[in-house]
């Protein structure tokens, strides 16, 4: 079994394969000064609890943005697993040819998600558009080019920017409002998250086939925790939740094959 990671700035995002098999899913909050040992026994809880057994997991794949975290984790994978973790980071073979100018500046979930979506939509143009602690637009060519990212601010972000530069506006649940116009507070807020996300993405998703993919058009591909939400817009050829887990396994098995 392989257990999956991938290290977001809000949260961790979890998966164990058996194969090409996802078994379990799994989230935990992000705490930067967690240590070794938190981290190892939720991981090993986590499992056992799900009816895994720890003692089954034979590799163990990592995604990180956030580093003061990367030695607790890799830590918590030696002492509670006994297995050094692989690092999806720059200098592993990706299968992808990263057309950035430091790539080292390029988050290792973008490469995941493009090494998975490029592995599901092969010889396709493809866009994935990540909804994460930022929204990112990562378009790849169907010769396996990672053109570059788009970075815009996520839903969750823009919330949280309100409610704290604002005295008097309450933190919400994000969903798809029934109306545009909201009639309290609460639906205002909701409807001006949902519609200038909405506006963003048709706009930014336009610019890029016309002035990236001229000679033909794009699969769109949706992914992270609020892509559900515009699933009725006609915006994505597919939504595909895991794919940052698929393409942490994927690199995985692309470096194992290498050896």
């Amino acid at each position: 079994m392989i257990l999956c990671l991938d290290v977001g700035n809000s949260q961790i995002f979890g998966g164990v394969f058996d194969g090409e098999i996802l078994l379990l899913k799994f989230r935990h909050e992000t705490h930067r000064r967690s240590t070794s040992d938190q981290l190892g026994i939720f991981l090993k809880s986590v499992l056992s609890e799900n009816g895994i057994e720890p003692a089954k997991v034979q590799h163990i794949a990592i995604s990180s943005v956030v580093p003061p975290l990367n030695y607790s984790l890799g830590s918590a994978c030696i002492k509670y697993f006994n297995l050094e973790p692989f690092w999806l980071r720059v200098g592993v073979k990706t299968g992808l040819k990263v057309k950035v100018k430091n790539p080292s500046e390029v988050g290792s979930d973008l490469i995941a998600t493009a090494i998975a979506a490029v592995k599901q939509f092969s010889n396709k143009n493809l866009i994935v558009v990540d909804f994460g602690t930022a929204t990112t637009f990562v378009p790849v060519t169907k010769n396996k080019e990672f053109l570059g990212v788009i970075i815009h601010v996520g839903m969750r972000t823009s919330m949280q920017a309100l409610q704290s530069q604002t005295e008097q506006l309450p933190t919400v649940q994000i969903l798809e409002p029934h109306d545009i116009v909201g009639r309290d507070s609460i639906s205002a807020i909701q409807s001006g998250l949902y519609y200038s996300q909405l506006g963003s993405l048709k706009v930014i998703l336009t610019n890029l086939q016309k002035q990236v993919f001229t000679d033909e058009s794009p699969i769109v591909i949706g992914t992270g925790g609020f892509a559900h939400l515009f699933e009725k817009e006609n915006i994505f050829t597919a939504i595909v939740p895991d794919l940052v887990l698929q393409g942490i396994r994927l690199a995985l098995d692309i470096n194992l094959t290498a050896q």
